[in-house]
């Protein structure tokens, strides 16, 4: 038949531009884009097979074959699959947005046929025309086993093509890419000429195509004899085939599944778990995910995008797909493989989001799961997981007004008085004593300065135990939890009236109206620092202690609230602070002394004695200088 030159059925010069250049985001995609419709045409071929064996003829050796010319500037994609036939090809290439292969995978579904070791990866007929991006001709060269003569078309992307028969006896589809020369302030198209780009794209977007993907290669080996180099051509193979994730579990060794995740996520590590899952119903997918062993360095920088890889038929589709997983479980890394999901016309995106929002719940079940049992079965490692992750838990406790509160409570794990191991907080309530009504927790920076926090001595002396809180976040994080098995949360710092007994209180009473005065005078001296003096017996063998009031600020919250940058147009945020000194300590006779002998040098005493107080608390002295100034002073009087 006679070369014939034709425009394309429907669509417009404009609407072609429009799909070459604005649906892809990247150029490279043209590589998986076209080594898919390949795929596609194996897949094909291999159900016609199953009817018609025939149709094979002598060449069943299904393989996808890639070819750079760089002095011609050229790219091969030949792959041995369906073909297509003359009518075909005006169908399906010649009318922009047709493919054979979503009518062809609905047929297969319409027969009821097995399809399970089928692939049919392409949905739109548009990805063909991805290759327009780097190429200003492209030459598709088909057979189809149906027909004796093949088929030649030609198109510059410019609306219109030609088409006619030829002589052609293998089957299968050559497409050739004639590069575009770009202008000079674009990026070049060369680099797609060149054997690691290749294998690079190959590797990121089309790994796992179930048929072996061969490229021309060049090697340069030295003649044993000459020792010249001597440069040799041959097919390589550059794509795994198989996905790890598709295997059966039991065939998989562990080892297999740390050098994968090693490889694919960029880890020097092994993970610390491996959750591997298939999942069948109205959507079906696999998922291979990993719990990171370290937390990644940018884990905490603006740069950090949490997601999993999205794949689509073993093809790569998206590197962060970050609806997968919420916040607070940021930290997973792996990935999702679905034959069900909707993409749109450039496969980079999903069109119905509410496919991703089920995989995401079921996810999210799963991973929780997952969780849970490691604290029951295996604490070590979960200990280990909670150094590393354990903050992101916390975070997920109070973010999102505490949606996710219920959920993650008892994921939760807290340093203790009770002994070296870390405790639940379901563990800590079965603990307490019957009398115990609060669960109690002390906030700071490190559980050896909290261990000597005076305020420990009375619960200690009760027998009371109390949860270390060393993150930041932790104060909030129960705030945002309000209560756990119907007990509050209280901090030692508020802790009072329950530490004191009947007869204690008793003895206060009458301290506080004794030397009425006494406090008084030490809380003039003071003035805003704080809200109160006056005596208690929770000290054992500490002299004084600050405790916060009522305003619900701690003072590990108000240290937090002066780190943050910008000023509060209300002011600094600061806690209630109530000085409570031992009425039983040999300091407070001291003081009364001393205000009864000379009240007018209570000035300096109070002041130390409130700074030695905010020390304790790991607060910075509002003037070092008086402070040191004081102490030199009473040090120089009582040398006297």
């Amino acid at each position: 038949m006679n070369k014939e030159t034709l425009n394309f059925q429907t669509e417009t010069k404009e609407l072609l531009n429009l799909m070459i250049h604005s649906i892809y985001t990247h150029k490279e995609i043209f590589i998986r884009e076209l080594i898919s419709n390949a795929s596609d045409a194996l897949d094909k071929l291999k159900f016609k097979a199953i009817t018609e064996n025939e149709i094979l003829g002598e060449d069943n050796n299904f393989k996808i074959e890639i070819f750079l010319d760089s002095k011609e500037k050229t790219i091969k994609i030949i792959d041995n699959g369906i073909g297509m036939t003359y009518d075909e090809v005006l169908a399906n290439i010649g009318t922009i947005a047709k493919s054979g292969s979503k009518a062809f995978a609905q047929a297969m579904k319409d027969a009821k046929k097995n399809t399970d070791e089928l692939s049919i990866i392409g949905q739109f007929g548009v990805g063909f025309y991805s290759a327009f991006m780097i190429a200003d001709k492209i030459t598709l060269e088909t057979k189809s086993p149906y027909e004796d003569t093949g088929v030649i078309w030609s198109s510059n992307g410019e609306g219109s093509f030609t088409i006619e028969k030829v002589a052609k006896e293998i089957r299968g589809t050559e497409i050739t890419l004639h590069l575009r020369e770009e202008e000079e302030t674009e990026d070049s198209n060369d680099e797609y000429l060149e054997e690691f780009k290749i294998k690079d794209l190959v590797k990121k977007y089309s790994d796992y195509v179930i048929y072996p993907i061969l490229l021309e290669v060049t090697k340069s080996e030295e003649d044993e004899e000459t020792k010249e180099k001597v440069e040799t051509i041959e097919m390589e193979k550059i794509n795994s085939q198989t996905p790890l994730w598709k295997k059966a579990k039991s065939e998989i060794k562990d080892d297999e599944y740390n050098k994968f995740y090693q490889g694919k996520f960029h880890d020097w590590t092994d993970p610390l778990k491996t959750i591997h899952f298939k999942v069948e119903g109205n959507l079906d997918y696999t998922a291979l995910l990993y719990i990171p062993s370290k937390t990644p360095m940018d884990f905490y920088s603006k740069e950090f995008e949490k997601g999993l890889q999205l794949y689509s038929k073993n093809v790569f589709i998206m590197e962060k797909a970050k609806d997968l997983v919420p916040d607070h479980f940021r930290f997973m890394k792996g990935l999702i493989d679905s034959p069900d999901l909707s993409l749109n016309i450039s496969r980079e995106i999903l069109q119905q989001d509410r496919q991703l929002k089920v995989i995401a719940k079921n996810l999210e079940k799963k991973i929780q799961r997952e969780l849970e049992k490691m604290l029951k079965t295996d604490r070590e490692t979960y200990n280990k997981f909670w150094k590393e992750f354990g903050i992101n838990i916390k975070g997920g406790i109070y973010e999102e007004f505490g949606l996710h509160k219920d959920k993650l409570k008892d994921l939760v794990i807290f340093s203790t008085t009770f002994s070296d191991e870390m405790t639940t907080l379901k563990e800590y309530v079965e603990r307490m004593p019957e009398e115990q009504k609060n669960i109690y927790y002390v906030a700071g920076e490190s559980i050896e300065s909290l261990s000597k926090m005076p305020q420990l001595e009375g619960i200690k002396e009760k027998g009371w135990e109390v949860l270390y809180f060393t993150d930041k976040i932790d104060e909030f994080a129960i705030k945002a939890l309000g209560e756990y098995s119907e007990k509050t949360f209280k901090s030692i710092h508020e802790a009072g009236e329950e530490l004191t007994s009947t007869d204690d209180k008793k003895i206060l009473d009458e301290v506080e109206k004794d030397n009425k005065d006494l406090f008084e005078k030490i809380k003039e001296i003071l003035g805003s620092k704080v809200s109160d003096v006056k005596p208690t017996t929770r000290l054992k063998s500490s002299a004084v202690c600050l405790t916060s009031g009522s305003n619900g600020i701690s003072f590990e919250m108000e240290k937090l609230m002066a780190e943050m940058p910008g000023e509060n147009p209300m002011g600094p945020i600061k806690a209630d602070r109530i000085l409570e000194i031992n009425s039983n300590h040999e300091l407070f006779k001291a003081l009364k002394s001393i205000y009864e002998k000379s009240p007018e040098t209570l000035d300096k005493y109070a002041k130390v004695l409130y700074s030695q107080a905010l020390l304790i608390e790991g607060f910075k002295l509002e003037d070092p200088m008086e402070f040191a100034n004081d102490m030199t002073a009473l040090i120089i009087e009582a040398s006297k």
